[in-house]
Formats: structure tokens, C-alpha cells, sequence
């Protein structure tokens, strides 16, 4: 115990806490410096544009962030449930505990917080993942846990994924959230798109671009949301039972979806029913089709040969 710092023989490694997934803070570091770096600049922007230019900027930060942070969150599928259950096996000892489950398109995480922290003169914090990426063993994981000893609810709600568990839920999850994630990259592939179309004097493919935004973002929606079509195992921890909802990431990654369609399908509609009002949105002046700026200016030459011969003055068009 002493040679341990007074943690069981069978735990080998620190136990992590919950904490908040790194990769996902990145990612919202990353947009959040883009953001401040354009409200930095934004100043300089004259006239109403300003205001233009700081609601689309921002819009499409968020649905840029939102498509790319999802892809690290394990809020698609949670369930937690405040319970008094067997901390260890082969033991009667019971605590009082929260336990998380919260399912990712990546794998799962397990969350397990003691009411109080400190019971059985022990910290209970354990924040496990389980992932089931292509180049991953979610079975080898599961075996590494059990050879740590990890408490029984965490061992518990892991081996309902494993892909010999009765329950059939690894395969269906793992093909889920495999097909929901490569849906959502090709949706940021067309959000780059769709911001580089808008910029240049072609706002009917930038809308176009932003509709199909939109509609891999809620094809990531409906391939996840196939996992309806399981049985649900029953999860029975100790005392109660935890019962598994939609999470935040789902109802964001839907309310994207459908923002991106309502803006593509604007932006297209104006195209046609109020192209004017599109340019002055989108800060861009009358555009010929060759993509030149056009101004109908009249210049009148009072040539002194013209008054000679009794010619007219003339008026030309200047193309600038």
C-alpha cells in the first residue's frame, strides 16, 4: 500500500478524473481565435457592411465549429443516474455514486463520482473511454480495464458494448457514428465551399453549397439516429436504472443542419427573386458576366471637329 501511495496494487496507473475532452477545447480555441482575430479587424470595415460582414462571419464560424467539435464529443447518447451499487468484486462494500455514460461517434465514456467523493477511504473520480476508431481494439480495451480493476459500474456499462455482448450494441454504434462522421467531414468540405463561392461574385453556387452543407450535416443525423432501431439493453446499476437520451451534440449537429438549409435556401432565393438585396448583403457591387465592375457613366465630347461638321455630342460607356 505504501509502495502504491496508498492506491490498491490492482490499480497500476493514476485514475483520470472527469475532465473536459482536449481535443474538443482545441477546437473551440482555434474558431474563438479566428473569431477575435476578425472582431479585431472589424473596425476597419466602413458603413453598414460592418454590421453585414459581422453576422455572416460569425454564422459561419459556428456552423464550421460546430461540425468539426462534434466529431469529439461524447454527447451524442448519454445517460446518468444517481445510484448506491457494488464498488468492487467480490466485495459487499456499496457506495453512493453518479454514473455517466455518455456515447460518442469515436467510442464511449464512463464517468463514475462518488456522493461524496471520498468513500471506503478511497477517491472515487474514474472518467474511463472505451473507442472503437478503425485503428482501435474496443475488446483489448475492455480486457485492459479489467485487468486495472476498475470498479464494477464502469466494467459494468463497458462490457454492454463489447462486440460479444448479448445486448448488439457495439456494431450498430460503431457503423453509426463511423457513417455519422464521415457524412459530417464531406458537410466541412462543402462549408469551405460554400464561404469561398460567397466571396466571389457567384452567390447561386455559394447557396448551393451551403444547401448541401446542410443536407450531409442531417444525413450525419439520420445515421446515427439508425441506432433507434435496437433494443435497448436495460442498464441496472445497484438501486436504479440508467436510461440513455439524445444529447446535446445531436440536437445542435440537427439545429446546424437545418440553419445551413434555411441560409443556403435564402441565399438562392434572393438570387433570383432580389438579386440587389443579396449584393448588398454580401457587400459586392453589380457584377457583369464578366466579372467586372460596370458603371454607366456619360461623358459628353465637345470635340471642336464635332462642332465643325455639325456632329452631335456624344455619350460613350467606360468600363472600369
Amino acid at each position: 500500500m505504501t509502495l502504491w501511495n496508498d492506491v490498491l496494487p490492482f490499480y497500476p496507473q493514476p485514475r483520470h478524473a472527469a475532465g473536459f475532452s482536449v481535443p474538443l477545447l482545441i477546437v473551440i480555441l482555434v474558431f474563438l481565435a479566428l473569431a477575435a482575430s476578425f472582431l479585431l479587424i472589424l473596425p476597419g470595415i466602413r458603413g453598414h457592411s460592418r454590421w453585414f460582414w459581422l453576422v455572416r462571419v460569425l454564422l459561419s464560424l459556428f456552423i464550421g465549429a460546430e461540425i468539426v467539435a462534434v466529431h469529439f464529443s461524447g454527447e451524442w447518447f448519454v445517460g446518468r443516474v444517481w445510484t448506491n451499487t457494488s464498488y468492487k468484486a467480490f466485495s459487499v462494500a456499496r457506495v453512493q455514486a453518479h454514473v455517466g455514460l455518455h456515447v460518442g461517434l469515436v467510442g464511449i465514456n464512463i464517468t463514475l463520482t462518488g456522493t461524496p467523493v471520498q468513500q471506503l477511504n478511497e477517491t472515487i473520480d474514474y472518467n474511463e473511454q472505451f473507442t472503437w476508431r478503425l485503428d482501435e481494439d474496443y475488446t483489448k480495451e475492455y480486457v485492459d480495464a479489467l485487468e486495472k480493476g476498475l470498479p464494477d459500474p464502469v466494467l459494468y456499462l463497458a462490457e454492454k458494448f463489447t462486440p460479444s455482448s448479448p445486448c448488439g450494441l457495439y456494431h450498430q454504434y460503431h457503423l453509426a457514428g463511423h457513417y455519422a462522421a464521415a457524412t459530417l467531414w464531406v458537410a466541412f468540405c462543402f462549408w469551405i465551399l460554400s464561404n469561398v463561392l460567397l466571396s466571389m461574385p457567384a452567390p447561386l453556387y455559394g447557396g448551393l453549397a451551403l444547401l448541401t452543407t446542410g443536407a450531409f450535416t442531417l444525413f450525419a443525423i439520420f445515421a446515427f439516429a439508425s441506432v433507434s432501431s435496437v433494443p435497448l439493453c436495460r442498464f441496472r446499476l445497484g438501486s436504479s436504472t440508467l436510461m440513455p437520451h439524445y444529447g446535446s451534440a445531436f440536437w445542435v449537429t440537427l439545429a446546424t443542419g437545418i440553419l445551413c438549409l434555411l441560409l443556403g435556401g435564402a441565399v438562392v432565393i434572393l438570387h433570383y427573386a432580389g438579386p440587389n438585396a443579396l449584393r448588398i448583403f454580401l457587400d459586392q457591387s453589380v457584377r457583369d458576366c464578366s466579372g467586372q465592375e460596370k458603371r454607366r457613366s456619360p461623358l459628353v465630347l465637345n470635340n471642336p471637329l464635332h462642332k465643325q461638321f455639325g456632329a452631335p455630342n456624344l455619350s460613350i460607356t467606360t468600363n472600369l
